[in-house]
């Protein structure tokens, strides 16, 4: 047996020594060999050298002055920008009026007969009872301004991301191009973007859509993107032998293979756009978000709750209308389908202009006063309970505010003294090393040269801290999140029950649930990351959940065949093929806990988030851009990291 390990031992050195990573690895210490002593020497100090930085300050100041000054005469505002606003605010105007015109009782059986049409009657039901409930919460008025803004920025949304998903989906070029455009669309906070474009358009609806349209397109581009690269190869391959054109290819073929993706996108996409309701509020978006912004700012969880319910409560309507639509696109007009014959549109037509004329001859367009339920007190009450007997002095497992200590003291302060440990170059080292492993040398260089530019710009301090929160939040949110969508995909009665709470956890507006957190947690970084994992988790647990049932069930029933267990099956066949589903649910992660970060900055989390909050509420151009500028950086350079390449056939690295 000695003689035969020897030649084996032998021959596994040369296999080594040709390993694709050992190689990268070892030219990337050589290279760090020759240049850190040098850097070391020149730029003493773990902090990036201060020689090394641009004050941009300058150069935003002016631009913010160019724009100001020439708003009102430079013809790229007055003939593109202009007429853009104008068609926003006609847009939102003439929904707005219409739901205005049709009433309380148009209004909600016009929705709860397209949910009978598209699902039946337990989803019209459902459908109602939630238009009721804005109705009965005093939020009618405001839950129609809302629906108006998100109808035309969803539509537009849905329009940009599916352009830019098939571009993407279809093109390997265009999918390397388009990459960094929605990261940048997705990881720039909000705040950061907010005073430029109020620049442009001013405080008002244009501006607010515009925002919502950068943060919930990419979404619906990622999805669409994915589900065109997933189609069946041998579907596609018996298409094309049937000599289908290009066209007749993605229109029979490729578009309806992946219907789930692109409706999960639709459905991701009125989630992030409903949560952008209270932020949107800021620049004067009005309606529920403007009623929620208002009561925080006066410490009143309770009317900031009766607002975000009804958000929460048309995030679920129609979440569940698209969801239904996706199952219904490809079945044709299926008799035995409820609600799904084109004969009965005529039906939904007539019974709605007939509860229209009903309000409109009673004079009950408008929702009535005496129907309006207070819940504003006892949810404040219940809030000042949590707060008298969770905070601390809980016997056993402590308080709420000793397990925040906690993890600040354990997982975020030895994350970031770490960090700021480090040498500047060791850092750049350190990223550079893990996208080399996974991607190619044009990975590794985007990765690098965009944790360089954070130094660049004059941010590095408070950068490693947004990426220790963001490091702890991401490890968090995929560890809970994980096993949530293992436990969902699993059982389908865990899926109806997780299904509402995913819902409420995604499309509550921050903001609400800010407070409690804020008073259970105490103020600093724990509450941020907090804050940061209730947000991301749900989308996490939507796109691992989605990729695990999409497992083609003729691998599991071969596994099963040859005995493996359940844990077998798990490991072994269905998260190996859901690969792209798990690689997409962490780029979501990252960017969703990235969205937080400024948030995080409002309740004591400091670093990048505070700087753009700050630039923000001071109109600083400079400062608040350059923070959400590194926030952007940190964002890609996760990206690579975390996002393996695809390589050609043919090319190395």
């Amino acid at each position: 047996m000695v003689t035969l390990s020897v030649p084996a031992a032998r021959a596994g050195v040369p296999r080594l020594l040709r390993s694709r990573a050992l190689g990268k690895l070892l030219l990337l210490a050589l290279f760090a060999a020759v240049l850190a002593p040098w850097a070391a020497t020149r730029w003493p100090g773990a902090t990036w050298p201060h020689a090394l930085t641009v004050d941009l300050s300058a150069p935003l100041a002016s631009a913010s002055d160019w724009v100001i000054d020439n708003r009102d005469s430079h013809p790229l505002f007055l003939y593109f920008f202009g007429y853009l606003s104008n068609a926003v605010v006609l847009s939102v105007r003439a929904v707005y009026l219409t739901l205005l015109a049709a009433g309380w009782t148009g209004v909600t059986v016009l929705g709860a007969l397209v949910a009978w049409r598209v699902a039946g009657v337990r989803l019209a039901a459902g459908t109602a009872a939630a238009f009721l409930a804005c109705g009965a919460l005093g939020m009618w008025v405001p839950t129609m301004q809302t629906l108006a803004l998100m109808v035309v920025a969803v539509l537009a949304s849905v329009v940009l991301g599916t352009l830019l998903g098939l571009a993407a989906g279809l093109s390997d070029r265009l999918d390397r191009t388009l990459r960094p455009v929605l990261d940048t669309m997705q990881a720039l906070p909000a705040f950061a973007y907010l005073l430029p474009v109020v620049l442009v358009f001013g405080i008002g609806v244009p501006a607010a859509v515009l925002a919502t349209v950068v943060y919930a397109a990419p979404p619906m581009a990622r999805l669409t993107s994915l589900g065109l690269r997933a189609a069946d190869p041998g579907v596609m391959e018996a298409v094309e032998s049937l000599g289908a054109t290009f066209r007749q290819r993605l229109l029979t073929a490729r578009l309806p293979l992946a219907r789930k993706e692109i409706m999960l996108g639709v459905n991701q996409t009125i989630m992030m756009a409903l949560s952008m309701a209270v932020i949107a509020s800021m620049i004067g978006a009005g309606g529920l978000g403007d009623r929620v912004y208002q009561a925080l700012a006066s410490v009143d969880v309770g009317a900031a709750l009766a607002a975000g319910i009804p958000i929460v409560l048309l995030a679920v309507v129609l979440d569940r209308v698209t969801a239904a639509v996706g199952e219904r696109l490809g079945e044709g007009t299926d008799e035995a389908a409820p609600g799904w014959t084109a004969a009965r549109w005529p039906v939904v037509a007539a019974v709605t202009a007939a509860a229209v004329l009903i309000g409109r001859l009673t004079g009950t367009l408008a929702w009535p006063g005496g129907w309006v339920a207070d819940i504003a007190a006892p949810v404040n009450t219940a809030k000042d309970w949590m707060v008298d007997h969770l905070y601390s002095g809980v016997p056993v497992v402590g308080g709420t505010a000793d397990w925040a200590a906690h993890f600040t003291t354990w997982v975020l302060d030895p994350i970031r003294d770490g960090l700021q440990w480090l040498p500047w170059w060791g850092i750049l080292l350190v990223v550079a090393a893990p996208a080399w492993l996974i991607g190619t040398w044009r990975t590794a260089l985007t990765a690098t040269l965009a944790m360089a530019a954070i130094g660049v710009l004059g941010v590095w301090k408070p950068s490693l801290d947004t990426l220790s929160q963001v490091l702890a939040a991401v490890v968090v949110t995929l560890v809970i999140g994980l096993g949530t969508a293992v436990a969902a995909a699993r059982s389908s009665r865990c899926e109806r029950i997780l299904r509402p709470v995913l819902d409420v956890c995604q499309t509550m507006p921050q903001f609400v649930y800010l407070i409690p957190v804020v008073a259970l947690f105490g103020v600093g970084r724990a509450p941020a990351a907090a804050a940061a994992v209730v947000y991301a988790l749900p989308a996490v647990v939507r796109i691992v959940g989605q990729g695990l049932r999409q497992v083609d069930p003729a691998a599991l029933e071969a596994a099963r065949s040859l005995g493996a267990t359940g844990t077998q099956q798990l490991w072994q066949v269905q998260l190996p093929l859901a690969r792209r589903a798990l690689l997409l649910a962490v780029n979501q992660c990252v960017v969703l806990v990235l969205a937080v970060v400024v948030v995080g900055g409002l309740v004591g989390g400091g670093a990048l988030g505070y700087n753009v909050v700050f630039g923000l509420a001071q109109g600083d151009l400079a400062t608040g851009l350059v923070a959400g500028v590194a926030i952007v950086c940190l964002g890609l350079m996760l990206d690579r990291v975390t996002q393996p390449t695809e390589r050609r056939a043919g090319k190395g690295a």
